[in-house]
Parts: structure tokens; C-alpha cells; sequence
């Protein structure tokens, strides 16, 4: 079956290759057809495609604007000059570096200008939420500091208290007794607003550095429906690739002191030639997260997510402490189906057209390749046109899937509802294609 999405407007740039041409539009055909659930993930908008598939990657440009080690840079420096210029206003922050490839690079970077080797680090346990650069001993991170974790509460079975949120007595206890020269806020699997202040008195109270990594609600800091951490932190760390709705790739914005340490860490500490397109890119999404109805997208992220989580506990889900407050939605699947794993629901829902990824949950007693949970997020549908009874159908569509997980004809019947409810909101209606 042919793809019915267009893959690009540049599709005829692509004619000697057929190979890559099919793949790019099977992979569009798959994004306008099927619902995207990863809370990592969104739709970016052709503008930044275009930036991202611009001249600009033909450039090389190490080194910063007025400051290069190659000639030919003086379109390019205004490009990163403009990207720079663009984040710093957009989160009112002193300073800003565009040229990290990732989030993780962007951490890295941070760890590199502000610690020495060995120093210990206070963040958040990886099974609790946190992310891989937060003491993973996967990480090179973990191999060059010392990482110590605090944690959320336990749950409770108290509905106005359900716990599972970040325990700051614990954070403070632990930050008495280890004297972390860093403390690190932030997560890849929490449900809650992540509240900068508590965290800055904790580091003031035992001089330690303070690094908010944003990399989850970038685009609800940016559209005022989650507190900023600017100001407050140190440095803050993003993508601009989930909330925020740009290209793939990180950004760091600090204090005026911080400047020197943090450009000097990302390059020539890390990173050589930054990718300009993708910094281009980005220039384009900072602008757009600027514009009064960014801020209206924001808040529908965060509502859809409610319309979502309150479908999803009334058709047997746990949710992981009680609710949400941003963009995700984590699910313990135990109450639902004890023996259900999370690896089972997302090839399940995959199978359905619903994409989301297994994650393991507080305390989860199964492995983190296994899991008991699945993580849900609203930005990429939100993007898309969805709405709270769309995200209130899916939730009932997940929990057929789930229940039916033997029976192929509900998936296939779900398939085609799923098919039906995108072909109402496709994300790129310009490219779509007949």
C-alpha cells in the first residue's frame, strides 16, 4: 500500500533514491495515521522542518558567533546570533547556548563547567522518574561524578493524598548528609509540576550549584503553565523538541557568570561544528513559542493530559500519584491487569495505532526493559487539533486494547477508529496527499 502523506515538499530532491523516499513517507504515512503518545515526542511546524532541511548543514562553524575557527561565517553567526537572542527573550534569561545536540549533551556540558571530577551530584533516582545523565550507571556521567538520588513519596491509598510526589525533607536530609557540590531538578517520567524554590533554598542551604534540567516542560515554562525555573536555578537545561515544538536538539540558558564555564564546556569541551540548520531551527521555534496563542497551546497540553488521565482511571488505570499536572501521564497497569507487563501494553497499543512507551513506575518490581507501567503524553495530538473529548475517547480506546489484548479483531476495530479520528486532525494538512 502506497504511503497517503506527502513526506516533504522536497520529495523530487529524492528521486534517485527510492529506498529513502518510500521510508520517509511510510514514516509520514505513520505519523498522520496513528495517534503519538510519547510525551517526548511532538509535531514540529513545516517552518522548522524547513530550517531543518535548509543550506545550513552544508556550514561548518566551530567555535561562536564573531569567534569561529573557519571563514564564510558571517550569515551563519547571525543565525545562532538570532537564535541566542531569541531564547534568552523568550525565557527571560542573561544568556543562552543553542549548540547542544541533545538534552544529555546539554547536561553533560553543565556537569563539565560547573564540577570537577568526582564531585557528587544530587538528582533524581532514575526509577523514580529521573533521566539517564541524573546518575544512570550507563552514563558516562555517572563514571566521572559521584551521584547520589532522592525520590518521591510512597502511595497511599488516601485520594486526597495519594503520594508519589518528590519528598523534599528527603532531599534536603540527603543534601545535609552528602553536601552535593550539584543539585539537579528535573525528570523524564513525573506527572507534577516540579517547583524550582524549594530546591534553590535546599542549595543555598548547603552551597551547592543549582541546575533545573526543563527538558519535558521547555514549552510550558514558555507558554506560562508550569513555573519557571529562570532566575531561580543556576542554569536550566532543555530539548526543543517535546513541549517546545521544535527540532531535535538542547539548548542551555543561565546567569551572566555562568556564560564563560558553559560556552567553554559545550565547545571545545564536547561538541566540535554545531549543526547550524538544526540552530536555525530552533530560532524558528523560539519565535513561534513567543506568539500570545503558544500560550494557549500550553494550557491545552496540560488540560488535554487531565482529559486523558481522568478516561484513563475511569477505565481501571492507576495513575501514578493520583493524576497529573503537565504533559504526561503515567499509568501502573497492576490494578488493571496484574499480570500485564509494560512491554506487552506498548507493543499491544502499537499494534492498534497507539504509540506510547512502556516506563517503569516508583519502586516498579519488574525490570526497566519490562516494566509495570506506560507513560502517555499530550503535546504531539494537542499539536495535531485534539481536544479533551478526543483525549477522553483514547483513554477509552486503551483500555479495549488492554483488555482485549488476545483478541486481533479489536485491535484490528480499534486500528480503524484510530484511523478515523487522525484523518480529522492530520498533522501537516498542507502535505497531505491523496
Amino acid at each position: 500500500m502506497s504511503p497517503s502523506f506527502a513526506a516533504s515538499p522536497f520529495d523530487a530532491w529524492l528521486a534517485d533514491d527510492p529506498e529513502v523516499a518510500r521510508l520517509l513517507g511510510e514514516e509520514a504515512d505513520r505519523q498522520s495515521t496513528t495517534l503519538q503518545l510519547i510525551a517526548s515526542e511532538n509535531f514540529t511546524s513545516p517552518a522548522v522542518l524547513a530550517a531543518s532541511g535548509s543550506v545550513l548543514t552544508n556550514k561548518y562553524a566551530e567555535g561562536y558567533p564573531g569567534r569561529r575557527y573557519y571563514g564564510g561565517n558571517s550569515v551563519i553567526d547571525e543565525v545562532e546570533d538570532l537564535a541566542r537572542t531569541r531564547a534568552t527573550d523568550l525565557f527571560g534569561a542573561d544568556h543562552a547556548n543553542v549548540q547542544p545536540h541533545a538534552g544529555a549533551n546539554a547536561n553533560l556540558a553543565v556537569y563539565q563547567a560547573l564540577l570537577e571530577p568526582g564531585d557528587t551530584i544530587l538528582a533524581m533516582r532514575l526509577d523514580h522518574g529521573g533521566h539517564l545523565t541524573h546518575g544512570s550507571p550507563a552514563s558516562i556521567t555517572s563514571k566521572v561524578w559521584r551521584f547520589v538520588s532522592y525520590g518521591v513519596s510512597p502511595a497511599t491509598d488516601d485520594p486526597d493524598k495519594p503520594g508519589e510526589i518528590i519528598d523534599f525533607d528527603q532531599v534536603a536530609d540527603i543534601a545535609r548528609r552528602e553536601r552535593p557540590k550539584l543539585i539537579v531538578a528535573g525528570s523524564t517520567a513525573y506527572a507534577r509540576i516540579i517547583d524550582p524554590l524549594p530546591f534553590r533554598e535546599i542549595a543555598d542551604s548547603v552551597g551547592a550549584r543549582f541546575l533545573f534540567d526543563a527538558a519535558h516542560p521547555a514549552g510550558l515554562i514558555a507558554g506560562g503553565a508550569h513555573p519557571s525555573p529562570v532566575g531561580v536555578a543556576d542554569v536550566v537545561t532543555f530539548t526543543t523538541h517535546k513541549t517546545l515544538r521544535g527540532p531535535r536538539g538542547g539548548a542551555i540558558v543561565c546567569n551572566a557568570d555562568m556564560a564563560k564555564a558553559v560556552d567553554s564546556a559545550v565547545f571545545p569541551g564536547l561538541q566540535g561544528g554545531p549543526l547550524e540548520h538544526v540552530v536555525a531551527a530552533k530560532a524558528v521555534a523560539f519565535a513561534e513559542a513567543a506568539r500570545p496563542e503558544f500560550r494557549q497551546y500550553a494550557a491545552d497540553v496540560v488540560a488535554n493530559a487531565g482529559a486523558l488521565a481522568g478516561a484513563l482511571a475511569g477505565a481501571g488505570f492507576r495513575l501514578v500519584s493520583g493524576g497529573t499536572e503537565n504533559h504526561q501521564v503515567l499509568v501502573d497497569l497492576r490494578s488493571f491487569d496484574e499480570e500485564l507487563t509494560g512491554k506487552v501494553a506498548q507493543e499491544t497499543l502499537d499494534r492498534a495505532g497507539i504509540t506510547c512507551n512502556r516506563n517503569t513506575i516508583p519502586d516498579d518490581p519488574r525490570s526497566p526493559f519490562v516494566t509495570s507501567g506506560l507513560r502517555l503524553g499530550s503535546a504531539a495530538q494537542t499539536t495535531a487539533g485534539m481536544g479533551q473529548s478526543e483525549m477522553r475517547l483514547i483513554g477509552e480506546l486503551i483500555g479495549t486494547t488492554l483488555r482485549h489484548r488476545d483478541d486481533e479483531r479489536v485491535q484490528t476495530d480499534v486500528r480503524e477508529q484510530v484511523r478515523e479520528l487522525c484523518a480529522g486532525f492530520p498533522p501537516y494538512p498542507s502535505l497531505a496527499g491523496t
